[in-house]
């Protein structure tokens, strides 16, 4: 264990010794399974650890897309704090004008409104305020479906094991298979236009699911049919993740309203957005006061979010994101067919969004200790244990994907050996 001083004056041991007393111990428990390493630093696709080591990060949860401490992002929320962090909430504030304008001018058409939070469960409760505003009551959304852990937002997270706490949750709530859309239409069915549907693109979560081919198309006819709210969650996949700008954009299909967070941050400022039509934003427009929030539309926020967006367009990082997605998940396949038939069910994903299959929940924990000895991070799945997730950054290098790369063959060949 390292016990030279850290940032903040303080050693290794004293860090995991006031998580423990302070915050979780249940996260200390985690973090020793991980050889209880304190980060230091990150720039990139790289994270270095107090003892000097060097990982390439593939996790975050999808957060550092545009990578860690991009300078044109570093910089605009740098000028931005020693002008005006936080405002005053009672004057137009101009950076958050700014913001809206570069984020809507990506979105997909029609999506014009923007209300600005800080986490994508927020997001979610602005989704489902703008739904009952509209008289839509109840509530579906799909089973292993991950969408926050506030109240409202844990209500449509279809998992027991994260709900049952905390019940009673919100009510005329009701989950359906993903990708079945006879399901969909039967739950639809029981009401009287009085329904919102709320879903993911891609269910990153539930172990990087991605649904038959048409599906989204056919959710969006059949809420028009019932005259549904759609609701389409792209805290994960939005901006540029799955190599297109939104999932919704590669189903061609127009919600009204869209989430968005993560990526949004450029890994800098915690930032989130509901994107709303002008129809569905409407009782928002109306009333300043019926949603808001202190911290929403912080300056500091807007600046990273704008400049975000604007990295990401001038950089061909959407681009680079589906040709860098291509390349790994042909070459993530190969590896786990020569090196662990018999451990791997599956590897697949879109984009930079990847999930590999284990057999079973155990052999995800020790693909995860592998990858960590061999200065490689990357996520479990909340709601599928199984699955271990890769979401590189879109700015990630040919060395780092070919560190990538080995450190998976060498972890799947090491766990094969032991079988």
């Amino acid at each position: 264990m390292n016990t030279s001083a850290i940032d903040g004056g303080i050693t290794d041991d004293e860090a995991i010794a006031l998580h423990r007393a302070h915050l979780s111990k249940g996260r200390s428990q985690l973090a020793a399974m991980f050889g209880s390493l304190v980060e230091q630093s990150a720039s990139g696709a790289r994270v270095t650890t107090t003892d000097g080591h060097e990982f390439l990060n593939c996790g975050g949860y999808g957060v550092f897309f545009t990578g860690a401490g991009h300078p044109r992002i570093v910089a605009a929320v740098q000028q931005q704090a020693e002008k005006q962090a936080l405002s005053t909430r009672l004057f137009l504030d101009p950076v958050v004008g700014l913001a809206a304008q570069a984020l809507t001018s990506v979105a997909p058409p029609g999506l014009e409104r923007v209300h600005f939070s800080g986490s994508g469960t927020e997001a979610t409760e602005t989704a489902i305020k703008l739904a009952r505003a509209h008289g839509k009551r109840r509530l579906i959304s799909m089973e292993n479906g991950y969408h926050g852990k506030t109240v409202g937002a844990l209500s449509l997270t279809a998992k027991s094991f994260y709900q049952d706490p905390f019940r009673p949750l919100l009510p005329d709530v009701q989950h359906v298979p993903f990708g079945d859309t006879a399901a969909l239409a039967d739950a639809l069915g029981t009401g009287d236009g009085d329904a919102c549907v709320v879903l993911e693109p891609i269910q990153s979560e539930a172990g990087v699911i991605v649904p038959p081919p048409g599906y989204f198309k056919d959710v969006a006819a059949l809420c028009r049919e019932h005259d549904a709210f759609l609701v389409v969650d792209e805290v994960m996949t939005g901006l540029g993740r799955l190599g297109a700008w939104w999932g919704c954009d590669l189903a061609e299909v127009r919600p009204d309203v869209l989430l968005i967070g993560k990526a949004l941050s450029g890994g800098v400022v915690p930032v989130s957005a509901a994107l709303a039509t002008p129809e569905a934003f409407a009782p928002f427009d109306s009333d300043p006061f019926l949603h808001t929030s202190t911290y929403s539309g912080a300056p500091i926020a807007m600046a990273a979010a704008r400049a975000t967006v604007e990295v990401i367009r001038d950089e061909g990082l959407v681009d680079r994101a589906a040709e860098t997605g291509a390349r790994l998940l042909e070459a993530l396949r190969t590896i786990a067919a020569d090196r662990a038939p018999g451990l791997v069910r599956e590897v697949r994903g879109v984009g930079l969004l990847i999930g590999v299959e284990l057999v079973d929940a155990s052999q995800a924990g020790e693909l995860l200790l592998e990858l960590v000895d061999r200065h490689v991070v990357v996520n479990h799945s909340l709601n599928a244990h199984p699955v271990v997730r890769i979401t590189p950054p879109a700015v990630i290098t040919p060395g780092e994907e070919t560190q990538l790369l080995e450190a998976v063959d060498g972890a799947l060949t090491a766990m094969a050996k032991k079988c």
